[in-house]
Formats: structure tokens, sequence, C-alpha cells
């Protein structure tokens, strides 16, 4: 164990227990003298129980063992993910697998298991650019689309987001970053036929300076025109309360009783916290029902409100550390699988930090996703801790592995 990353462990274990100190703060209700707490608490110190015993197994466990079970749980998950789509819905959502003490959620286990096979795959000898990105693709691809259909975008989007930084670590040539990039920038600009033209032709242009073949550029060029063209075809195509979401994030008082509610009230509960916060339990957002998802998703706004921004504060520096410690140890890996897999699990870690804080500050549009050893939920955690126990067996086995 001398490879070990203690410092890590040590970091997850203070978040953990930060989590369960909020999660107990969020789910209690004063009012006056009456204090009522709901047992959310007590269910997160079972579930951290369980996420550390399978943190245990995981860094003991061989490694070759890990590597078969591999493919078998990428194929089980997808299984479990057409599954989910035929049982009854659950908060308007085909998510979760009821087992009786509690509800599993597949898509959370989608998240590790596919980054695990998408390293497996990249990491194979005499692979041409091209087979690297469509074998990585169709891995992703497959269970991102049956997370979609559920509805769960921010989990489709993590796998996506979670591929893009592998392949990138990976031995692509940089431009393909201005590749997969394109689309978006040709949806944004889409609605406006000049500043698309000059951006298409920023692109050609780079390309060809990229020394890349016509019949590529032609096709680059042929694609992102069509995703300019059908762009607005799909925004038309979008249900009213569809479009209404998108837009009462850009203006969230478009709707402030519908869609703009959530993020309007925990702007309210994070600017009300101050420098300082309200005090232990003082939250009146939380106490008086105005904060929806207060002890999940928006368990941030919470921390804002009771603890004000050097609470705030606290828990982002304890995250940047965390991440910090494992990016440098990840940095000393050698071997192309345990490195890709160690940058997917980082990254997928990190995004969803940004995006639950950025909701809950109203900088990027509502999408679900909890924030990571924070939030209360037993599938998210356990999966959570489980990922980083891989990184911490892959970093402390590297002068074996690599």
């Amino acid at each position: 164990m001398k490879n070990f990353n203690w410092s890590a462990l040590v970091l997850l274990i203070i978040l953990l227990l930060v989590g369960v100190f909020s999660i107990y703060t969020a789910s209690t209700t004063k009012i006056g003298d009456e204090i009522t707490t709901e047992n959310f608490y007590i269910r997160q110190i079972f579930w951290i129980f369980i996420s550390l015993i399978m943190l245990y197994i995981i860094v003991r466990i061989p490694r070759q063992v890990l590597d078969v079970l591999i493919v078998p749980g990428y194929v089980l998950t997808v299984l479990m993910l057409v599954l989910v789509l035929f049982l009854p819905q659950i908060k308007g959502s085909h998510r979760w697998i009821g087992m009786g003490f509690a509800n599993f959620q597949p898509s959370e286990l989608a998240k590790l298991v596919t980054i695990l096979l998408t390293a497996k795959l990249l990491s194979r000898p005499h692979q041409s650019d091209w087979q690297m990105i469509y074998s990585s693709l169709l891995v992703v691809t497959i269970p991102a689309l049956l997370i979609l259909i559920e509805p769960d975008l921010g989990t489709s989007l993590t796998l996506f987001v979670s591929l893009f930084a592998i392949l990138m670590a990976g031995p692509l040539p940089k431009f393909y970053i201005v590749i997969f990039l394109s689309p978006l920038i040709s949806i944004v600009a889409s609605f406006s036929l000049p500043i698309f033209l000059v951006l298409l032709a920023l692109l050609l242009w780079y390309l060809y300076n990229q020394r890349l073949g016509w019949v590529t550029m032609m096709f680059i060029g042929v694609f992102n025109t069509f995703v300019a063209l059908i762009s607005p075809v799909i925004w038309h195509g979008l249900k009213e309360y569809q479009q209404n979401r998108i837009l009462t994030f850009i203006d969230p008082m478009r709707d402030p009783f519908g869609a703009g509610y959530q993020i309007i009230q925990s702007k309210i509960a994070i600017g009300s916290g101050g420098l300082w916060g309200k005090g232990f339990l003082m939250g009146t957002q939380k106490n008086l029902k105005f904060l929806p998802e207060h002890h999940t998703d928006f368990i941030f706004s919470v921390i804002g409100e009771e603890f004000g921004f050097f609470g705030c504060l606290i828990v982002l520096t304890l995250f940047f550390l965390f991440l910090f410690s494992l990016v440098r140890s990840i940095r000393k890996l050698k071997r192309n699988e345990t490195y890709f897999a160690s940058i997917g699990i980082v990254t997928y870690l990190a995004f969803q930090i940004f995006v639950n804080v950025g909701m809950n500050l109203g900088v990027v549009p509502t999408t679900g996703i909890p924030l990571p050893f924070i939030s209360y939920g037993g599938s998210n955690l356990l999966i959570n801790v489980m990922a980083v126990g891989f990184v911490l067996k892959l970093i402390n086995e590297r002068s074996i592995f690599g």
C-alpha cells in the first residue's frame, strides 16, 4: 500500500461526513421552538457504511477479477436500463428498480461500467483514430440513449462528457476537439444565417490548415450545415413546456411559479445567506418548504442559506483538494487503460459537481444531477464511492500495472 493515496481517502471521508451533516440540517424543520427531523441522514449513514465496504473490497480484490467483470457488468447494466423502462414510474420517470429495502438506479452504475469498458477498448493496440472513435461512441451511445428515454438528460450528458475527456487524454490529435464541438456551435448559430456562415468558413479554414482530406472536410461541412438547418425545425417541434424550460433557464422570471420556481428559490436561499449564513437549522427557505428537493438536488442551497458564502467556500475547497489529489496521482499512471479509466471517473465526478453547483446558482439548467457525496441518495453515493475506489486501486497498483 506504499502508493495508496491516503489524502484522497481522508478527504473523501470528510466530504461524506459533511454530507451527513448537511442532510441532517436539510431534513430538519424548525418552526419556533418546534423541531422535526426526517430520518434521511440515518439512511445516508447506512449507505456510507455499505459504500466504504465496497471501496475496501475493490481496493483489495485482484485486478484480474475486475477486468473479467467489466464486459458482463456492462451487458447486465444495459439489460437493467431496458428493464427499468417497463417498470412503474416514480416521480414521473422510469429510473429505479425496487429492491424492497431501497430503490436502485441502474443509470448510476452505467456511468462507472461504461467508463471502464471505454478505457479497455481504447487501450487496444494498433487502432486508427476513427476506430477508436467509432468503438467508444457505440459503447457510450447505447446506455446514453436508454437513459435519455427514462428521461434523464443529465446522466446522458455525463457519459458523453466523460468520453470526450478520455478521447482528449488519449493519442487523438487535438483538432478532434474542434470537430466534436462544431455541431454544438452550429446549433447555437443556427438562428442567424450570417453568423453561421462565418463560423462555418472559419471551421473549414482551420481543418484545411490541419491538412485534412477534402472528403473529410466536405463531410464535416455538410454535417454542420445539416445540424444548423434542422435545429430550428427541432425547436419548433418541441412541446411548449419543453421550450419554456429552456427559455425559463435564460430568464427564470418568465415563469416564476412554474419552470423557474426551483431556480428562483435556490438563488434566494443562497443570496439570503450572506457571508456567514443564517445559522444552523435557521434557513427560512428550507423551513417554510419554499426550497424544493432541499436534501437532494438543492442541498447546496441549504448550505449557502444556513452557513453563507464561507460555508459554500469550505465545501468547494474540499472538493477541489479531493479532485486535485486524485489528478496529481493519476498523472503518474503510464498504462493507457488505467490512465483512461481514471481520467473518465474524475471527469464525471467533476462534471457532476460543476452542474449541481451551477444549477443551484442558476447558471446551468436544472438537470436533476445530485451533488456527489453530499446529496441524499443511496445509488449515487454507492457508485461514486466505488468509482473513487477504482481510481485509488489503479493509483496504488501502478507499480504493477503501470
